[in-house]
């Protein structure tokens, strides 16, 4: 992911260098995450009725709801050191060999956090020179940008310069070894069978060999193509030092995200900000005043995702029929879920939540209506309508559109890498993050701040899908059921398990007991 500089959340804002676009990137089903999130009207979905609360009773209790300071303390009160420390610089490590086996090159697929290095690993095993990767154009989110326009090029390099060999673009005479060339006909140079979480000999049994025929290798597809076990220390470190201090956003990213959280942070200086290009001067917003605090909110409630969960979100008829053939267009009715009832998806914590729900959710927590919500970029299925519950809850909901003009914004309009950029950038300096639902942008979020020891609350989405079933629960009932469902759920570290993410679960890969 990337690196801060400082480790406090209340002061990330001003150099922090956090970047995990390469990380675990959106499913392709879910790639729209990257969508600018727009004030649209349930007409942009024709097929859609009249949306209306789902849990009215809850939602009209909890619009009356008061919280204790007390309660809003605790809620806010920083994580206490749980006895582990980042730790991804390895002692005793090899030098770098004199002689490179030969190019690595590589072509990444999936969305911005599915793009995890684990190449340079490879690079690493093979004593490979890694070239800069190529990033595949993804269908959906049909963005050409490259590495380079999201990520810091000259930082990776040099973070990674004692560990292994990186050059921006391969020497003339591999100039042929383009993804066109690949494209075209099957390549002695091309890896394509590369089995997921394949293990270190793998490579060196498969990969070495055509390395030292050819002098370069090309690994197409790579997503998650190198396994979490059974490696050696060095290299799950190395992993951990690409992921959580080597990739940093460039630096127009880093600027329009401090921008957004001094804005939060600071909202009575924001009056008349949107008229002007402000962001030269952010740094210096409330210099010697109190910050204020902010919640990160991924809202995930797009139409392939709603369609593929298969669940019921009370859009009438009309909607039901409509994502049925959304369906059976995109998968050709290959969605698992449909089997079941919604009554059984939603007891198996298997629908993802409205943003009614994950309102709920905040606010039988505690969070009161003065709490300001950063709502990272998402085009809600249903639009504005489908949003009004949550935004009755926490009428302080912002995003880029709201906190920043039309020209701050330009450089990343329209871009959905850059868009998902700046969100996990807010994200990750948020004092409290939560994803509606389970997915590669909250994984990837939860594993950077683990590893910072931040708060990040993660949904029991078994818990809410039963208690949403309740139509009688009261809403004493409701928050009391919420809150010690979710009391451990907050941040607390949990050591990886085999096959696990280290990017996920950085315990006990990518740190040290304190």
């Amino acid at each position: 992911m990337m690196e801060l500089k400082n480790q406090n959340h209340h002061h990330l804002h001003t150099g922090a260098t956090l970047a995990t676009l390469s990380l675990l990137f959106f499913n392709v089903f879910f790639a729209t995450f990257l969508t600018p999130f727009t004030h649209a009207s349930s007409s942009m979905y024709p097929e859609q009725g009249a949306i209306k609360p789902r849990h009215l009773r809850l939602l009209k209790s909890a619009l009356e709801r008061e919280t204790s300071t007390s309660q809003l303390s605790d809620l806010w009160t920083p994580l206490e050191n749980q006895g582990w420390r980042p730790c991804v610089e390895c002692k005793n490590v090899p030098s770098l060999p004199e002689k490179s086996e030969g190019y690595i090159q590589v072509f990444l697929d999936g969305g911005l956090n599915q793009q995890r290095m684990g190449v340079v690993a490879v690079a690493k095993i093979l004593n490979a020179t890694l070239v800069i990767p190529y990033l595949e154009v993804n269908p959906v989110w049909r963005d050409s940008s490259s590495f380079t326009d999201i990520f810091d090029v000259d930082h990776f390099i040099d973070v990674l310069k004692d560990d292994i060999s990186i050059i921006k673009e391969l020497p003339e005479e591999f100039s042929w070894s383009t993804r066109e060339y690949y494209a075209t006909a099957i390549r002695d140079t091309r890896i394509k069978a590369a089995p997921v979480h394949a293990s270190a000999n793998w490579y060196l049994k498969n990969v070495l060999p055509i390395l030292r025929s050819y002098n370069i290798a090309a690994i197409a597809p790579f997503s998650h193509r190198l396994t979490f076990d059974n490696l050696p220390m060095d290299i799950q470190r190395l992993r951990c030092k690409v992921n959580f201090k080597a990739l940093r956003f460039v630096p127009h990213i880093r600027t329009l995200g401090d921008a957004l959280i001094s804005r939060l942070r600071y909202p009575q200086d924001s009056a008349g900000v949107m008229d002007t290009n402000y962001l030269e001067e952010v740094t210096d917003a409330g210099h010697g005043r109190r910050a204020g605090k902010f919640v990160a909110l991924h809202l995930r409630f797009d139409k392939d995702m709603a369609a593929h969960s298969a669940c019921d979100f009370g859009g009438g008829k009309a909607e039901k029929l409509a994502l049925a053939k959304y369906r059976q267009v995109i998968w050709q009715g290959r969605v698992l879920n449909s089997q079941f009832t919604d009554e059984e998806l939603r007891s198996q914590g298997r629908c993802p939540m409205t943003p009614e729900e994950i309102g709920l959710l905040l606010a039988a927590l505690g969070f009161d209506n003065s709490t300001r919500l950063y709502l990272a970029s998402h085009k809600v299925y249903g639009g504005e309508a489908r949003i009004s519950a949550l935004r009755q809850l926490f009428p302080l909901m912002e995003n880029k559109k709201s906190l920043a003009s039309a020209d701050e914004r330009s450089q990343i309009k329209g871009k959905a890498s850059l868009l998902a950029a700046v969100d996990y950038y807010v994200g990750m300096h948020s004092d409290i993050f939560i994803s509606a639902s389970p997915g590669n942008m909250h994984n990837a979020l939860v594993g950077q701040r683990s590893y910072l020891n931040l708060k990040t609350i993660r949904p029991n989405m078994v818990l809410m899908g039963q208690l949403f079933l309740n139509k009688s629960i009261s809403w004493p009932e409701f928050q009391e059921a919420v809150v010690a469902g979710h009391q451990n759920r907050q941040g607390q570290l949990r050591l990886r398990k085999p096959k696990q993410s280290i990017y996920t679960y950085p315990v006990p890969d990518c740190m040290c007991q304190a």
